[in-house]
């Protein structure tokens, strides 16, 4: 089992995600989480852009982790969105992303927050995965994918 398996609900999975900009995408990644686990969108979206600014969390190979920290947060949460359509997200490859894995720890978190990014960093540097995340047909391969991912 992953950090991830525990956290990541197939309710917080999007396999065909139609957004135009990181500034949406954080915005339905934002409604998502508020649907789940009652944190308000504004303050999920405020966090996610905030830490945008700071650099992108674009890794390359179309994948992005956007991550941020939430006052209001009692756990850590994630969710997944694969995008229909591309989006710039100023990836150090200059590749546009279509794998988004969000994650949120709350204020206080410790160390888990950075091993849970080092895990996903991981699972995303896989090509064989990746591309059984791009090819997979809906949200519930898309979970078992993540989740059944050993490190």
């Amino acid at each position: 089992m992953n950090l991830i398996t525990p956290l990541l609900t197939l309710a917080n999975i999007q396999s065909e995600c139609e957004t135009s900009s990181k500034k949406r995408l954080f915005e339905q990644a934002a409604q998502l989480v508020q649907a789940s686990q009652g944190v308000p969108a504004g303050e999920v979206f405020e966090s996610l852009f905030s830490r945008e600014k700071l650099g992108s969390t674009a890794l390359g190979y179309g994948i992005a982790i956007p991550h941020g920290r939430i006052k209001h947060l009692n756990e850590t949460a994630c969710a997944f969105l694969r995008l229909i359509t591309p989006i710039d997200f100023d990836a150090p490859d200059g590749e546009p992303v279509d794998l988004v894995f969000v994650l949120l720890a709350p204020a206080t978190a410790t160390d888990v927050h950075l091993q849970i990014l080092g895990e996903l960093a991981a699972m995303f540097s896989d090509e064989t995965f990746r591309a059984q995340l791009r090819a997979a047909p809906d949200a519930a391969t898309l979970h078992r994918l993540i989740t059944e991912w050993t490190p």
